[in-house]
């Protein structure tokens, strides 16, 4: 693995992980991003923990060999199930010098200062409720504050499938909403605790009750990086600012352009890479 300076990686399952990636562009433009969408094996959400966790390794380890000194882990469902395997298994054979991080924790750190009743909620893939990690990270940082989380299978097919502004997605935004209330209706602020779902906004806005607040992690990722470079400048010189993007998926290419600009907005270009070969 070469030490020259590399650009930033950032790995999902499929697409969810492009609406992290566009947040820390928003706030780091200058920086060089490489994009890894393993889409031919997701959905991540229903795999065991040893699966994601390979698959996981899998993409870190060829992140680094093209060249990345730090990668982030743009996919609640890896973040919950590999981040910690990875970074006190693996990174101290592969290479003590370079970093993995995940999502989960900065979105954890901020909830703090958000929530007033001190009662959080959690829309969330089956597999990040079930590791209860969300829980496990509010409650070292705030042990006062009560989580309650629900998952919502069918919200990323909603998303992927180009749905998410059809009639057919109220219901499915309105079951869970309701779900999660019926669980504690004191609850004031509640996480997307899937990259997919600041797209279903609008109709989740439209169901849950007035005055809750909703957290969408890109914007709270990108400030916790920003913050991250200060506390760690050695990590931040192996990182290239030329403002390039590259992304690659395991997937057909032709399928994630189309899908990419759902979340992005902007056309791109995307090469085919294979994992686990």
């Amino acid at each position: 693995m070469s030490s020259d300076p590399g650009p930033i990686g950032i790995f999902d399952s499929g697409y969810g992980g492009l609406t992290i990636l566009h947040g820390i562009r928003q706030l780091l433009p200058q920086y060089d991003y490489l994009y890894l969408g393993d889409n031919a094996r997701a959905p991540y959400g229903t795999r065991s923990f040893d699966v994601v966790y390979e698959f996981t390794r899998q993409a870190v380890i060829r992140l680094f060999e093209m060249g990345c000194h730090l990668v982030i882990l743009g996919c609640n469902t890896a973040s919950a199930k590999a981040l910690r395997s990875i970074q006190q298994n693996d990174l101290p054979k592969l290479d003590p010098q370079r970093r993995v991080l995940g999502i989960i924790r900065p979105t954890a750190e901020i909830v703090g200062s958000i929530t007033h009743t001190r009662h959080v909620g959690i829309f969330a893939t089956e597999g990040t409720i079930k590791s209860e990690s969300y829980n496990l990270e509010i409650h070292k940082l705030f042990p006062d504050i009560i989580v309650n989380g629900v998952a919502c299978p069918f919200w990323v097919p909603l998303v992927e499938y180009n749905e998410a502004d059809s009639p057919g997605a109220d219901y499915f935004v309105k079951k869970r909403i309701d779900q999660l209330m019926r669980m504690d209706a004191d609850i004031d602020t509640v996480i997307l605790g899937c990259t997919h779902y600041p797209l279903l906004l609008p109709k989740i806005h439209k169901y849950i009750p007035r005055g809750i607040r909703i957290i969408s992690q890109g914007e709270y990722v990108a400030d916790s990086l920003q913050n991250y470079f200060q506390r760690h400048p050695e990590i931040e010189k192996r990182c290239t600012q030329g403002g390039l993007v590259k992304y690659l998926t395991t997937e057909n290419p032709e399928k994630f352009k189309e899908q990419a600009q759902l979340f992005l907005h902007e056309p791109v270009e995307v090469e085919n890479i294979a994992l686990g070969q």
